[in-house]
Order: C-alpha cells, then structure tokens, then sequence
C-alpha cells in the first residue's frame, strides 16, 4: 500500500480548518453587508444606484414578454367587447329603422288625411313655468297657489300641466299669484274620451282622489286599465292630454285614477292653448247619465 505524500498531508489540515472557519466567515460577510446597506455614506448610496442601473435593464428585459403578452390580452378582451357592442348597436339601428319607416308612414298618412279633409294645423301656443307655492285646499276646495299671475301673462282659463298629465285650469289671477283648480275639485268638469273606444265622457271632480267618470254614452263599457284622455269638447282643453285610468267600475260608478299626483306637485306649467272656450255647464239629457 502506497503512503500518502506530503501535499495530502498538508491538504487535509487546510481543508479541515476551512470547514470550521466557513461559518463563521459567511456570518461575518452578512453583517458586513447589513451595516454597508444601512450606510448612508455618498460612495455606498451611489454604489447601490450603479447595481440598481445594471440590473433595471435586466429586470425590464425580462418583464416585457410578460407586459407584452398581458397588453396582447387586453386588445384580445377590447376587440371582444367592440364586437358585442357593434352587434348590440347593429341591432338597435334596425330596430330605429324599423320605427323611422313607421314614423314616416304615419306622417305620410297623417298628411294625406289633413288634405283629404283639409283640417287645419293646430294653432300655437305659449307658457309659463311656475312653481308651487302653497296648497290652497281643503275639505271643500282642491287648488294651489302658485308664483306666476298676470305680469306673467296667465289668465284665467288657462292650462295647467305636470310632466304626468292635466292638472286643472286656472280659476283666479292676481298680479304675482294665480290659483289653479285642480282636476279632482267639485267645481272641476273636464271633457274627456276613453282612447281606445273613443267614447266621449266628462271627469267630474267630487274632492275626492278618484274623479267620476260621468256622462257616457249608452254603448260605452268602460273596463279597467282604459286610459282617459281629453276630447277638446267644449274648447277649454286641446284634445289629447292624459287624464288618468280607469281603476273602478262598480256600483259606486267609473273612477278614474289621475296621472298626476297632487300631493307632490312642485312645478306647473301653465298654457295658453288660445282655445278660448267654456267648459259646457248644461247636463246631457237623463237618459245619458250613467257612471252616478
């Protein structure tokens, strides 16, 4: 057997010594590194800023496939998105199309009646926004006051409305205030029409929330859910605008359901249509009367 020469001997010395100190060297680098990173010496800051210089262009490198990729999938995502919007929008414009042929039916129809006819337009007219200032009401009276009157330009007679439908007329005018009559006061007699059969009728105020419905004639059948409009007899009101829906018809005769809540008004506007009429104050004869 071969005996070890003089450089083995010596390399297990110097490897075991090495294994012992090892440990303690790496410690020692640690803290060293820990002391020079919490340094705040001028070379020790710019030292640090020369390894963030060399590595943010590795970092960046390598970061770009993954923006690109995730910029890839948010174009993917948009087109998508564009895709089902312009089918949505596609669709509604058909659907537009549909009803401006329709639109342009009805007024060709419409024009080809006038002249059949020959029906003059309907005349012009003028109004004044005001606000509700007070509930004049009561037991026996259903009115409001409100900030507008004669400087204004509102008369007596004139039409009162909300975005909902007919409120009433004006009964009084003062110079800065005028009274509206509201559609449900006792003193209210509105001409009126089913709009679906056409029949004609009068919406007879009794201070209550549901007006009668009176006045119809002998082949009316009133039914629930019937929409009440104005029949511009009489001249008072243009015909057309939305009174209310039929919600009784029973014993107690047809009520009819306003549009417009009166509890809550807070802005009128009052027209001047240019009608110029009364509302009729003679009764139809007795065999007319029905919905008492």
């Amino acid at each position: 057997m071969k005996r070890p020469g003089p450089v083995l001997k010596l390399a297990a010395p110097m490897r075991v010594l090495a294994q012992r100190t090892a440990f303690l060297g790496l410690v020692g680098l640690a803290a060293g590194l820990m002391v020079l990173g919490k340094a705040e010496a001028p070379f020790i800051e710019r030292g640090r800023m020369l390894v963030a210089d060399a590595v943010v262009p590795l970092l960046d490198a390598a970061a770009r496939p993954v923006h690109t990729a995730n910029e890839f999938a948010d174009n993917v995502r948009g087109l998508l998105a564009v895709h089902a919007e312009n089918v949505r929008l596609r669709e509604q414009n058909n659907m537009l199309m549909h009803w401006q042929q329709v639109a342009r039916n009805l007024e060709a129809e419409n024009r080809a009646l006038r002249d059949t006819v020959r029906a003059s337009t309907e005349a012009s007219f003028t109004y004044v926004t005001a606000r509700v200032v007070a509930d004049a009401g009561g037991a026996f009276v259903r009115s409001v006051l409100i900030a507008a009157g004669a400087r204004d330009g509102i008369a007596k007679g004139h039409t009162a409305l909300s975005p909902d439908g007919l409120v009433g007329r004006v009964g009084e005018v003062g110079e800065r205030s005028a009274r509206v009559l509201l559609l449900t006061d006792l003193n209210s007699h509105v001409p009126v029409m089913i709009e679906g059969s056409r029949d004609r009728a009068i919406v007879d105020g009794d201070n209550s929330d549901l007006p009668r419905l009176v006045f119809l004639s002998s082949g009316a059948r009133p039914q629930i859910g019937d929409r009440i409009v104005t029949s511009g007899h009489g001249g008072v009101f243009p015909p057309g605008l939305p009174v209310g829906v039929v919600v009784q018809n029973g014993e107690q005769g047809v009520r009819v359901k306003p549009y417009v809540d009166f509890h809550r008004l807070d802005y009128l506007r009052v027209v001047d249509y240019g009608t110029g009429g009364t509302l009729p104050m003679a009764a139809p004869p007795p065999q007319s009367r029905r919905g008492r």
